[in-house]
């Protein structure tokens, strides 16, 4: 294992005010009554999935455990919040000094979930955990999402390649994120090279319209492609006439041509009349990748194409319709006291509708079946069942604030994957449902 296993971290800034003010404010408020430092429980959880989707993935663990270790206020900071005066002095003096050193629980990164699973629990004062909500959110509803859409689409591509190239449609920081949660979602690839350089992820690229415009004409574009990059590369076919482009790829790459690239047009006919053509010209090895506004629903329907990979941008980055997990983080429990020995008493939201939340701590743990297929989602505040004692979900990622579950992003990719395939079969379907599993409350 090396160091952009885990991620490239030198030099990460403070994440400090990636909150909303209010966190600052309770904190104020909360240190004058002298509340600040009673020993709380926060969770944060879905009360349900997005709208028609079967399960959700967790992702951005890794980030959020670089976000929390990484939470102080510098003097910058703190001269900011002074000038706004956006809290008092002696709140300043806290903040200085903070540095988070309570407990993280949480779903390991890659595994699913569903409505009601307590995806982080979140142990300390009530002034420290406080401070991390927003952040915590902001990772986990983004990533989450980003994962969730990419795991549909690796279910809809059957095994076939997947690229990420959605840097262009998203905020530049955005991109990093989402190329990372696509990858522990299922995709293969990734066309951004500050996610390449950040988290390890294989990156791809070779060329766009503009550089077959460049030149004089299509074949002297291809020819300079392959002088520089090689018969292996890809070429963008659909500039002007793919028929006639495919011929002329192949004269200048040969037969050992890597791939063309279609990226408009009728794919699913556009694909299989380009195998054809480059059966017939002896390019049987020459692969297809397909472009162009892509989504799990474009994936599936070109299942019978004789396409090789799917490069995939605007749906992905945005979630593919759900660009939000609709995650909150919600105080569960609290003590009298800071003393982490004094009992814990639940608390909850009792709001009309459908915004109440369950107190206490939790645990979790997925009931299987007699085949070892996941048939529920079972959540406690008590005992764990000794028949669920094997099968819980939480894993310790910071004690004492000191991060201890770091691991690389491929062995989230792989835990999806695994994950996903002790779901019932339905869990692959595309069209809307309700969540494939039940959550019990025991």
């Amino acid at each position: 294992m090396n160091s952009a296993d885990l991620g490239r971290r030198v030099g990460v800034p403070s994440t400090a005010l990636f909150t909303d003010q209010y966190e600052l404010t309770m904190v104020q408020a909360a240190l004058k009554a002298g509340t600040a430092d009673r020993h709380s429980v926060f969770e944060a959880f879905t009360r349900r999935l997005p709208e028609g989707r079967r399960y959700g993935v967790v992702a951005g663990t890794g980030r959020l455990l670089d976000a929390v270790e990484n939470f102080h206020f510098d003097d910058e900071m703190l001269t900011f919040l002074r000038e706004r005066n956006v809290v008092d002095g002696p709140t300043l003096a806290w903040l200085a000094d903070f540095r988070f050193s309570g407990d993280i629980w949480g779903y390991p990164e890659g595994e699913v979930y569903f409505p009601g699973s307590p995806i982080l629990r979140v142990e300390g004062s009530f002034a420290e955990c406080v401070l991390l909500e927003t952040v915590i959110l902001s990772i986990l509803n983004h990533d989450s999402a980003i994962a969730a859409a990419a795991s549909r689409m690796s279910v809809a591509a059957g095994g076939r390649g997947l690229i990420e190239m959605g840097a262009r449609r998203t905020h530049e920081l955005s991109a990093v994120a989402s190329a990372r949660a696509a990858y522990v979602g299922g995709f293969d690839t990734t066309s951004d090279l500050a996610a390449g350089f950040r988290y390890n992820i294989p990156t791809v690229g070779t060329s766009a319209h503009a550089f077959t415009l460049l030149h004089d004409s299509e074949r002297d574009a291809f020819r300079a492609q392959v002088d520089s990059l090689g018969r292996g590369t890809t070429l963008l076919v659909d500039t002007y006439d793919v028929a006639e482009a495919v011929r002329t790829a192949v004269e200048v790459a040969g037969t050992e041509l890597g791939a063309v690239r279609i990226d408009s047009g009728d794919l699913l006919l556009v694909a299989h009349r380009v195998r054809h053509q480059l059966d017939e010209l002896g390019a049987t090895g020459t692969k297809i990748v397909v472009t162009s506004d892509l989504d799990e629903y474009a994936i599936a329907s070109l299942a019978a194409a004789p396409v090789n990979a799917y490069g995939v941008g605007t749906q992905l980055v945005t979630g593919s319709g759900q660009p939000t997990c609709s995650m909150v983080y919600k105080l569960v429990a609290r003590a009298v006291s800071a003393d982490p020995a004094e009992p814990l008493q639940p608390v909850a939201k009792k709001s009309l509708g459908a915004k109440s939340s369950m107190g206490g701590r939790k645990w979790a743990a997925r009931r299987l079946d007699e085949y070892g297929v996941a048939e529920a989602e079972v959540i406690g505040t008590g005992p764990v069942p000794d028949g669920l004692a094997g099968q819980q979900l939480l894993a310790e990622l910071v004690r004492g604030g000191e991060v201890v579950a770091r691991e690389p992003l491929d062995a989230a990719r792989e835990r999806h994957i695994a994950a996903r395939q002790g779901l019932p079969m339905s869990a692959m379907q595309l069209s809307k449902g309700e969540p494939v599993i039940p959550t019990e409350y025991v």
